[in-house]
């Protein structure tokens, strides 16, 4: 059995990224390792990347390398066209300039966020309107998507580690024009060590964590349409999912009240603000024991809403 409305100095603690209390001594005793270099330079190129301490540290850098001024305006993209924007993202923009979620005549920069793990379909197409991309795959690390895959057509593709990986900090800036970057300049050396460490032991793990996250998905997206809730993003083959979304258009229920509930339950999740929709953990360390947990609590705040 599960309990429901724990004492809450006894609850358990579950993120939407994978790190666990656990990771914190394997990470620690992990032996130096450089390998992650080398599937970088494989993968994006010699010379062209640089470690940050985290994702806004990278989106700082791309924003700072395009020269914007005050007035000009960065222009928002986003795989759902909702107007729904992490404010990680447009505070950073706003050191430098201006965000938009339409064009402008003073758009100088296109933003392309890939949200959740799901690619924005067919993004070759934004190279017509001739202006700089900064692509944010910050959950897509993995996803291949429909028409160019994620990080293949930005000026800058920034990443965040912890969104896939087991550690708490992380980032990674990707483009051509990085001379006088240098990563032991942005990040200190025995951050950077700890970093490179832990994304050697997991990088060979790539399939497995794809595999995992996308069975975890599909079991969710079984329990929650029993109940009534479809998922609000489909599952294609190549995308690992950052979380699992469920809509809540014909079963109107209070998102907010939803989301302290889970909180209650020791479960980080949110609105999808602008939308009927909530989201929840699905990442690889998860079990199916932890995703019936999940469903449990929904159940459970179904009921007592229903009771009242």
């Amino acid at each position: 059995m599960f309990i429901i409305n724990p004492d809450p100095y006894s609850l358990p603690c579950y993120r939407i990224g994978p790190f666990r209390t656990s990771d914190l001594a394997k990470n620690h005793n992990l032996p130096d390792n450089n390998s992650i270099d080398r599937y970088f330079d494989n993968r994006f190129g010699e010379n062209r990347f640089v470690y940050t301490e985290n994702g806004r540290g990278a989106i700082n850098l791309a924003l700072e390398r395009l020269d914007l001024k005050s007035g000009d305006v960065v222009t928002i993209l986003t795989t759902s066209g909702n107007f729904y924007i992490s404010g990680c993202v447009t505070k950073e923009i706003e050191k430098f300039c201006l965000w938009s979620r339409e064009f402008t005549p003073d758009t100088k920069a296109i933003f392309l966020n890939h949200e959740f793990g799901f690619p924005y379909e067919h993004p070759e197409k934004l190279k017509e309107y001739g202006l700089p991309i900064i692509e944010d795959c910050a959950n897509t690390f993995f996803s291949k998507g429909i028409g160019a895959d994620p990080g293949t057509i930005g000026d800058y593709v920034i990443y965040s580690f912890p969104k896939t990986f087991p550690l708490q900090v992380g980032g990674l800036l990707v483009g051509d024009n990085l001379n006088g970057l240098h990563c032991d300049s942005i990040v200190n050396m025995e951050l950077l060590r700890y970093i490179k460490n832990v994304l050697s032991e997991y990088i060979d793990h790539k399939d497995v964590i794809v595999e995992k996250r996308m069975d975890n998905y599909n079991y969710l997206k079984y329990k929650f349409h029993e109940l009534g809730f479809p998922e609000r993003f489909a599952l294609t083959a190549g995308v690992m999912p950052g979380v699992f979304m469920f809509k809540s258009e014909t079963e109107k229920i209070d998102l907010p009240n939803l989301k302290k509930y889970y909180y209650n339950h020791g479960v980080q999740c949110s609105v999808f603000y602008g939308e009927e929709a909530f989201f929840i953990p699905v990442h690889q360390e998860l079990n199916q024991e932890d995703l019936d947990y999940f469903v449990e609590i929904f159940k459970s705040f179904l009921k007592s809403n229903n009771n009242q």
